[in-house]
Parts: structure tokens; C-alpha cells; sequence
């Protein structure tokens, strides 16, 4: 028998563990070289790890274990060949019976994944009352992923009712309501371990705020303009470009011009807090909701690229990260963060810095309020803005200034576009 330990692989610089959110091939399997085993969930990014010889995988981790880097997880005998678990010669005694199996055997050859949900398709799961047999995976070897899932909740929610009108006719006599006190109230609780990244998100935040001079100055926005421009050229916008303008991008660009401007905001402080980096170019975070967690991939040179390239970019971000397929390289970097409360229906709140970045901006809804304009009361789209920054790289009179700034670029989104 010969036997060789699978080690978790070096994954990103800073991530130093692992948790093994879900086995691709059962206990005792056969594997072939290369074959994907199982899923490795860090803070990051979700990567499958491959068998590194072919023979029989032996589970050393369960689900949900956590691991560090250069830890063992499994084990592959060698010494077994033939597709099999078993020795050879049994392999060959079984080998006619197999070959006389009906097609009506064949689901018994499916693969261990099959009908088994990825973590982000188990939570949804969880959510919307679902179980395995409400779905058919279409993932690798018939493992539900988190857009099968999303397609059968839409064809629930989409499923006529036909038969629930008449059945409310049907009861005769009105049921008296339930004695007071009675046991008709839940009291369950139950207990979940984190996801990787909802810990890590957990962790960054309570540092952020620990370890960081964070405040936050606030501000609003008319976008009056911004919307007339929208109506005025999303036509022609969409038509040349196949995508629509939207606040993301003008926002983006907006702080990009200011960041350009004032590297202070745009700066980091070194790990140890003794130098200052600086940046000149702008690569701006955007917030993405994901039913894991929110991330916070960038988009590259936002001061290089035009309206329509950056609204590929996110688009193509947030695709992603909602299918949980952003890699390392998509989630690393970023000198500034852009969050929108405002597609969730938050009038205001303080956002928190994504560290090490020293600023974030924060977006809410728009709301049609009174103001007062050229001596008169006029309706007005406005937008509460937040700054949170680092106060021990960016003074106040500073983060007051960029937000200034960004505010007179979008209420003048010519100025904007003419770069002035």
C-alpha cells in the first residue's frame, strides 16, 4: 500500500486557513489524477482542490472543518488502480455483472456530488424552505448550484395558484381564536457555524472600528442633473455601448477625478503605522451583496476608463460574486470603497472603512424632497452622502473638501465629462 497526504494548498498571501465547505467525491471513491475532490472556502474566494495521484481518496476532514494552510485533509492510496476502491482481483469478478446492468442502473453510477448543494446553495435552501429533492443540479456531476436554486425559488414564486380561491369558500364555520397563553408560538432556536467569510467579514469590521480613528461627515447631493442626463442620453448610451449608464459609473468616475486630486484620501498607512503609501491611480472598491456576504471587488484605473467600461466592469464583478466565481486576483487590491444603502432603501448611515483603505463613500436612496433653490422652494431628487475615513491619514478639513468636490461634479456632471 502506498499512501500520500493532500496538504491544503497556499491560497493568498494573507490567508493563513481554510474551511472545507463541501466534499466533490465520497469517502473511498476512486479518483484519476487532477480530479476535482473537493471545495476549499477561504475569505476570499471558493477554489476546488484536485487529486494530485489517481487511486482511492480517504477523508482525513469533514464538511465544515476548518483547516490551516499546509494542513492535511485527505489521503489517496496509490496502490489501487482500475476505477475502483477495491483490490484488482475483485474488480475483475465484478466486471460482467456490471456490463449486464439495465439502464434503469445507471443513477446508482452518479457521482457523490450529485443532489449535494454548495454552501451558498444550501443557505438560499435553508431560507426558502427547499430541500434537495426540489431541485435538479446542474453544477458539476449534478451538484445544485446557487443558480438552481434561484431558479427554482422563481418557479415557485411564479407557480399559479389556481386552487387556493376556491378553497377559501369552502369553510363554513369560523375557528375561535386560540386561548391567550396558549402553546401555539414557536420557542426553537437553533445554532449555525459561520461561513468563512461572514467571519472574516465579522473580524475586519470589528478592527475597523477598533483599530482605526474612523469618522464620518455627511453631505447631500442634488441629482437633478445627473437624472436629466440619464433620460436625456441612455438611448444613444445603451444603443453604442449595449449597456445602461448608471449612478455607479458617475459616481465612480466622479471620485476618481477628486481622488487624483487629493492623494490623501486616495493613501494607506503601512502595516506597522509608520509611512504613508500613495497611490496614483484610483482603484475603486464596489460593494456587492452576495447571499454570503457582502464583497468588495475593484475596479481597476477608474480614472482611465470611460463610462461604459466601468459599467461592464461592475457588471461583470457582480455576476460573479453572486455566483461565488470572483478568483483572488478580483478581490485584491482597492484604494477606495464605494457602498450603496440605497438600492436597499437606506435614507442614511456611517459607513465603515474597508481596511487598509482610509475612505469610504457611502450612497443612499434618493428621495424628492423640498429645497430651496435661487430664493424659491422647488422638489428636488436628493441623495444623503457619507465620508467614514481614517483620521489619522485624512484631516478633517480634508474629507470635507473631497466630499465638497464630488458633490459639485455630480450636481455639474458637465464638468465631469469636460474633466474641469
Amino acid at each position: 500500500m502506498s499512501i500520500i497526504e493532500l496538504k491544503v494548498p497556499v491560497i493568498g498571501e494573507s490567508v493563513t486557513e481554510v474551511t472545507l465547505s463541501a466534499w466533490l467525491k465520497e469517502d473511498g471513491a476512486y479518483v484519476e489524477q487532477d480530479e476535482a475532490i473537493c471545495e476549499f472556502e477561504s475569505d476570499k474566494a471558493t477554489v476546488e482542490a484536485p487529486a494530485e495521484k489517481a487511486g482511492k481518496l480517504i477523508w482525513v476532514a469533514a464538511e465544515d472543518d476548518d483547516i490551516p494552510i499546509g494542513g492535511v485533509y485527505a489521503k489517496i492510496d496509490t496502490s489501487v488502480s482500475g476505477g475502483s476502491s477495491e483490490s484488482t482481483p475483485e474488480v475483475k469478478e465484478e466486471a460482467p455483472a456490471q456490463e449486464e446492468k439495465t439502464e434503469e442502473a445507471a443513477p446508482q453510477e452518479d457521482s457523490y456530488a450529485a443532489g449535494h448543494p454548495s454552501p451558498a446553495a444550501r443557505k438560499l435552501m435553508d431560507e426558502n424552505g427547499l430541500t434537495a429533492a426540489n431541485i435538479q443540479g446542474t453544477g458539476k456531476d449534478g451538484r445544485i448550484t446557487k443558480e438552481d436554486v434561484l431558479k427554482a425559488i422563481a418557479n415557485k414564486q411564479a407557480a399559479p395558484k389556481k386552487e387556493a380561491a376556491p378553497k377559501k369558500e369552502e369553510p363554513k364555520t369560523v375557528a375561535a381564536p386560540p386561548v391567550s397563553g396558549a402553546a401555539n408560538f414557536s420557542r426553537e432556536k437553533r445554532q449555525e457555524k459561520m461561513s468563512r467569510m461572514r467571519r472574516t467579514i465579522a473580524s475586519r469590521l470589528v478592527y475597523a472600528k477598533n483599530e482605526t480613528a474612523m469618522l464620518t461627515t455627511f453631505n447631500e447631493v442634488d441629482l437633478t442633473n445627473i437624472m436629466k442626463l440619464r433620460k436625456t442620453y441612455q438611448e444613444d448610451f445603451v444603443k453604442k455601448y449595449g449597456i445602461k449608464l448608471g449612478f455607479m459609473s458617475l459616481f465612480a468616475k466622479a471620485c476618481a477625478k477628486v481622488l487624483m486630486e487629493m492623494p490623501d484620501v486616495n493613501a494607506q498607512l503601512t502595516e506597522d503605522g509608520k509611512n504613508l503609501i500613495y497611490h496614483d491611480y484610483a482603484d475603486i472598491s464596489i460593494a456587492i451583496s452576495t447571499p454570503t456576504g457582502l464583497v468588495v471587488p475593484p475596479v481597476h484605473n477608474v480614472e482611465s476608463l470611460s463610462f461604459s467600461d466601468i459599467e461592464w466592469k461592475i457588471k461583470e464583478l457582480a455576476g460573479k460574486a453572486r455566483s461565488g466565481k470572483l478568483t483572488l486576483d478580483e478581490m485584491s487590491g482597492g484604494t477606495f470603497t464605494i457602498t450603496n444603502g440605497g438600492v436597499f432603501g437606506s435614507m442614511m448611515s456611517t459607513p465603515i472603512i474597508n481596511p487598509p483603505q482610509s475612505a469610504i463613500l457611502g450612497m443612499h436612496t434618493i428621495q424628492q424632497r423640498p429645497m430651496a433653490v435661487d430664493g424659491e422652494v422647488k422638489i428636488r431628487p436628493m441623495m444623503y452622502l457619507a465620508l467614514s475615513y481614517d483620521h489619522r491619514v485624512i484631516d478633517g478639513s480634508t474629507s470635507v473638501t473631497f466630499l465638497v468636490k464630488v458633490k459639485e461634479l455630480l450636481e455639474d456632471p458637465t464638468r465631469l465629462l469636460l474633466d474641469l
